[in-house]
This record gives C-alpha cells, structure tokens and sequence, in this order.
C-alpha cells in the first residue's frame, strides 16, 4: 500500500475533527458557557457564539474533506481532498492555538501543537 502513511494521518485528523464537531453540535450551550469563561478576561469575550461556530464549521469541513481524502486514495489513488482536508485541518488548528494564546492556555496551546504535526505532515505528504 502506497499511501499508508498518508491515509492514517487523514483517518486521524477526520476523527479528531468530525468528533469535535459532533461535540459541538450535541452540547452547544455547554460549549459557550465553559468558552465564555475561558475566555472572560480577553478581548474576544463577546465573540464567543461566533468564534465557536467559525471553528465549528472549520473543523466539520477539515473532518469531511480528510474522509473524502481517504477514500479518494483508496480508490484512485488521487490526493485531492486529502490535500485540502489537511490544509483545512492546519488552518483549524492555528486558529485554535490562537484562542489558547489570547487565553494565556499554554497547556492547551502546547496540545494542539502537538495535533499540528500530523497536521502539516499531512499537508507535506499529500502535496
């Protein structure tokens, strides 16, 4: 198998992604009250609805495009959503790591960064 490598880490980011967002749909109103304590002594504490739902649809779009990914290769051996699913994934999670900066999480920050290696991995393998 010729693209193994690339195929679990799009099996990863989908999972990590699609259940994220799944989360986020099922347990909206327990989302924005723990973010919007998160983040009570930012500037972005009034934007929180809106930020949540920015990354929400973020990630619902990097989770479908890396299953897509995976079954385009399997498939045809294309790498096309792939690509764009790891792009998007990368683009989520620099946006997460921004909310953990202005936060001052630097635990949390420090976590994504390490989803952000298979991310970028990802990006380099399919490209």
């Amino acid at each position: 198998m010729n693209n193994a490598a690339s195929i679990l880490i799009l099996l990863f980011l989908a999972v990590t992604f699609l259940q994220s967002g799944y989360d986020k749909v099922i347990d909206w109103q327990g989302n924005v009250g723990w973010l919007k304590s998160h983040f009570e002594k930012t500037f972005i504490k009034n934007q929180v609805p809106q930020s949540l739902m920015l990354i929400l649809v973020l990630e619902i779009i990097a989770g479908i495009l890396c299953l897509a990914g995976v079954i385009q290769l399997l498939l045809n051996d294309v790498r096309t959503f792939g690509f764009y699913g790891a792009i998007f994934s990368s683009i989520t999670l620099i946006f997460l790591l921004l909310g953990q900066r202005i936060a001052k999480d630097y635990d949390g920050a420090r976590t994504i960064a390490i989803y952000f290696v298979p991310a970028v991995l990802g990006v380099y393998l399919l490209q």
